[in-house]
């Protein structure tokens, strides 16, 4: 029986696509050869190339004069890529700093522009969000960065201002787990590994204007002019990775696509949300108009009880909620191939262990 995975990421894959990507492993509709085999160049990698970005384009409802880029890196190596890819020239972007992933964004920054923060919450120990009023943005920034989701402080932004200057979104942890009205944004990206992949690919989501102000300095294999010209196959990209996440797309089309999607993760982060508000024994401290559907932070009362917990719950297959070592205690990713049985079983759980000491 295979457990039930919470892990932040890499994440859980729906049990579907792996059997697929099993089944394909060593012979890919009858080529002979496995997808980690292919030439990129080659017509058949080439197809599964384009169905993953033409299912993706359909997901999203991508605009036309969006373009979709398959890199690599990860949501960190874009913490450089955007300032050395929209700084053109000026030399200051806006950094609204919510949680640790964003405030890693802000200081990475650094080392290629100034920064100002526009806004943060770390006063208030990054379990709030600010409002808009309380964003002040700097006269003339190349670009807003803002994370939607903080996937180890657990908020998350579900709606988002329009700006006058290009909006810059690190979507990792809740990308496709919800629409998401891209007209808004300048710049979309995520890395695969929490919700729609393995480590390797991240994606990109630029506006083709955006596409003219890098600097002299941005290496080529970065620059999101000359990936977007050459379809995302500039140089060799990770192609076991893109064909994962390709099979990812068609299983969420099949489920319904993102509207059905937010049904399905918002009844499940409700269910683990209410028990924690139903208990003395456990508690999150996270605001509750800011609480990420997709990563879910909780403390026992009584600390001293934590190892005790997670010792417990790998005892029956519930893993990896261990919470993030700068915060502690537990938490549980919810990302779309979590079921909803997997979450009731937690819920089991917590229950019986509070009932049993109490």
């Amino acid at each position: 029986m295979r457990a039930f995975n919470f892990s932040a990421g890499p994440a859980a894959l729906p049990i579907e696509v792996l059997q697929q990507a099993a089944s394909e492993m060593l012979d890919w509709h009858g080529t002979g050869m496995s997808v980690m085999e292919m030439s990129h160049r080659g017509r058949e990698y080439q197809s599964i190339h384009e169905a993953a970005l033409a299912d993706l384009r359909e997901l999203l409802a991508v605009p036309d004069n969006y373009k979709i880029l398959f890199m690599q890196g990860g949501g960190q190596g874009q913490n450089a890529f955007i300032p050395l890819n929209l700084l053109g020239t000026r030399t200051e972007a806006d950094y609204v700093v919510t949680g640790v992933w964003s405030q890693k964004s802000q200081q990475e920054a650094q080392r290629y522009c100034r920064t100002h923060i526009a806004a943060t919450t770390e006063q208030r120990g990054f379990t709030s969000l600010p409002a808009f009023s309380e964003w002040q943005l700097s006269d003339n920034p190349a670009y807003v960065h803002v994370c939607s989701n903080e996937t180890i402080n657990g908020v998350e932004f579900f709606d988002l201002p329009q700006l006058d200057v290009p909006l810059v979104v690190d979507a990792s942890s809740h990308l496709l787990s919800r629409p998401v009205d891209l007209t808004k944004y300048g710049v979309l990206y995520a890395c695969a590994q929490k919700n729609f992949g393995i480590a390797g690919l991240t994606l990109a989501i630029v506006r083709e204007d955006l596409l003219e102000h890098a600097l002299p300095i941005c290496p080529s294999v970065f620059t999101w002019k000359t990936i977007a010209q050459n379809n995302s196959i500039y140089h060799t990209p990770p192609t076991y990775a893109i064909y994962l996440a390709g099979l990812v797309f068609k299983w969420l089309k099949q489920q319904g696509g993102l509207t059905a999607l937010e049904v399905r993760n918002l009844e499940k982060a409700n269910l683990l949300y209410d028990t924690i508000d139903a208990s003395d024994f456990y508690i999150n401290h996270v605001e509750t108009s800011a609480r990420s559907r997709m990563n879910v932070p909780f403390h026992l009362v009584d600390e001293a009880r934590t190892e005790d917990f997670l010792r417990g719950a790998r005892e029956r297959n519930l893993l990896q909620l261990k919470g993030h070592s700068s915060v502690g205690g537990m938490r549980a990713s919810l990302y779309n191939a979590v079921p909803l049985v997997a979450v009731q079983a937690l819920v089991d759980y917590m229950q019986e262990f509070e009932r049993a000491r109490v």
